[in-house]
């Protein structure tokens, strides 16, 4: 996971200077990796180049500014280091498809009839589902207050600051594992967490009868405590005895944590698998027998 490490640090690099000039020729010796040679990780592993990854992010912070502030515009655009606030507003009008004056007044209109409706029912997120051990312990909704792009998150969070570490739920979805079969499939998404005990992206790949042949959890590789926006991804094999895919973000014990971007991929062998039930994560000799050990 070397390349996925020299791309979160870069992203970890970028999130702290959203509102400052951000120098490529940094970029570089914070990740390791010379200048090209980082370029093209970066793209390879979430499918835009660092400048898009910076001007996406930024117009997402535009766009929250817009909604819940009354900052001008001319302001914003300055703050986030665009020339002009003309500049400003042709980017976001690609991106949003209205320009940032109109995007307020519209997202600000949207926004009170959505609270005024959210009063009265629990939000549903379509596609998703709030499944784990204690789900009644948790909840699961869309936030259009934090969002790493566009205009929404999911957020799932514990209801009691007291759930511990046996305790967990997760935000998920399946489906079927045809289109895949025979190949190495990448998931990726970027997660943003805060005061969290563990949490991460999950992903497993089941056969016709229900049983799990590939699956991955980041269990050895955990997001623990608040952390900003950065890129996670799982690389697993789909069998072509593969019937079903399952993937989510787990958050086990007291927490929140915001998922968003979830991408799929077909990559080739040269990128390395994460799955967990290969041999080389199995114990040499089996420990503890008499269970002395605590």
């Amino acid at each position: 996971m070397e390349y996925s490490q020299a791309t979160q640090r870069t992203i970890a690099y970028i999130e702290e200077q959203l509102m400052e000039e951000i120098s490529f020729e940094c970029l570089p010796n914070t990740a390791g990796y010379s200048k090209y040679h980082l370029s093209r990780i970066f793209k390879q592993e979430t499918g835009i180049t660092i400048g898009e990854y910076i001007r996406i992010r930024r117009l997402a912070m535009a766009a929250s500014y817009l909604m819940y502030s009354n900052v001008s515009i001319l302001t914003i655009a300055v703050t986030l280091q665009f020339q002009s606030q003309e500049a400003f507003t042709r980017a976001f009008k690609e991106v949003y498809a209205l320009p940032p004056g109109k995007y307020r007044k519209v997202m600000q209109s949207l926004n009170m009839m959505e609270e005024e409706h959210y009063m009265e029912t629990v939000e549903q997120v379509k596609g998703w589902v709030l499944s784990g051990a204690n789900p009644e312990l948790y909840k699961f909704h869309t936030d259009d207050k934090v969002f790493h792009s566009g205009k929404r998150s999911g957020v799932l969070y514990s209801t009691t600051a007291s759930a511990n570490h046996g305790q967990f739920a997760t935000m998920m979805q399946d489906f079927q594992a045809a289109d895949y079969k025979g190949k190495r499939l990448k998931m990726s998404c970027y997660l943003k967490t805060a005061d969290a005990t563990k949490c991460g992206a999950w992903m497993r790949i089941d056969n016709g009868t229900g049983d799990t042949i590939q699956f991955d959890n980041m269990d050895q590789r955990p997001v623990t405590g608040s952390t900003e926006w950065n890129h996670y991804s799982i690389v697993l094999d789909v069998p072509e005895e593969g019937n079903s895919i399952y993937f989510g973000v787990l958050l086990i014990g007291s927490g929140k944590v915001w998922a968003d971007g979830f991408r799929f991929e077909e990559v080739d062998n040269k990128v390395p698998s994460t799955n967990m039930l290969t041999q080389e994560h199995l114990s040499n000799h089996p420990t503890n027998l008499d269970f002395s050990m605590e």
